[in-house]
């Protein structure tokens, strides 16, 4: 018998949806969330060939009944899409054509446009002339960039933070990177690997701040989810992440913000080398 975890359910939703404007919005996104996971987890059950072709058309044609009752918005389509490109469904330079993402969502292609410009505006997508928008790709000089950014938002929260950080921000740290010991799938690793970082930082009570951070993570993030979450950089990473929690229960913000800007670093520059090597 398979268990139903509604946390995972929850969690998967915010991920696709990050603004709503109804509760009918918040209803439907859930129950799609829901049917993906319960299908994605039956899935992985050991079911044979068959019973997994019909679990995929089963997930295939539950999601136009969902999307029945209320108007689907460009917000809604741009979170979708971020999911997508972030967990690697939608890879570097896949065209992304509105008349086909506008027939996936019953929706008109003025929406779909909207949600495009919103994903351009976060580096996600690029538009090129005589072929429209396409997944972007990054190149190892705006990694780089990226990162330097990242370096100095990411250290200014956390120091910002620390003064704040409770016992039970400590606890949940903790809780995540039990959790990243154990998780396999490479997607989720990505996804907890964030839940981290946040934790920390949510108590710095900077919101603008976290926004940026989490546009750029965003913007990286597939890259080291595909290319850089094998077992060393995993084992690796993990490491860091303790050391940086151990001077984050100590009170020790130079060490923990020097900690923080090696582990960010350390991440770019093999990044960086994959990609120059990829293009060379």
């Amino acid at each position: 018998m398979i268990k139903i975890d509604l946390t995972e359910i929850v969690y998967d939703f915010m991920l696709t949806v990050n603004t709503v404007y109804d509760l009918r919005q918040i209803y439907r996104a859930i129950q799609i969330n829901a049917v993906n996971w319960c299908v994605n987890s039956l899935i992985t059950h050991h079911y044979d060939l068959k019973d997994k072709h019909f679990l995929e058309n089963y997930k295939t044609t539950m999601q136009p009944s969902l999307n029945r009752n209320s108007p689907i918005t460009a917000e809604f389509i741009a979170d979708a899409l971020r999911t997508d490109i972030l967990r690697g469904k939608l890879k570097s330079r896949q065209p992304l054509r509105q008349d086909e993402i506008a027939a996936t969502f019953g929706v008109s292609k003025i929406p779909v446009r909207e949600a495009l410009f919103q994903l351009k505006a976060e580096g996600l997508v690029t538009f090129l002339p005589n072929r429209g928008a396409t997944v972007s790709e990054l190149s190892p000089a705006e990694v780089d960039e990226i990162y330097t950014i990242r370096i100095a938002l990411e250290t200014a929260a956390l120091q910002r933070a620390i003064p704040h950080l409770t016992i039970a921000h400590l606890l949940q740290a903790e809780e995540i990177l039990n959790a990243i010991d154990q998780e396999q799938n490479m997607v989720r690793w990505g996804e907890l690997n964030w839940e981290f970082h946040a934790t920390l930082y949510y108590p710095a009570d900077l919101p603008r701040l976290m926004e940026w951070i989490n546009m750029l993570h965003v913007n990286v993030a597939r890259y080291v989810v595909v290319y850089l979450a094998g077992m060393t950089y995993r084992s690796i990473s993990q490491q860091e992440h303790r050391l940086i929690l151990a001077a984050c229960r100590r009170g020790d913000s130079p060490a923990a913000t020097n900690l923080l800007q090696r582990h960010l670093q350390s991440a770019a520059n093999q990044l960086i080398a994959f990609l120059a090597r990829r293009e060379a």
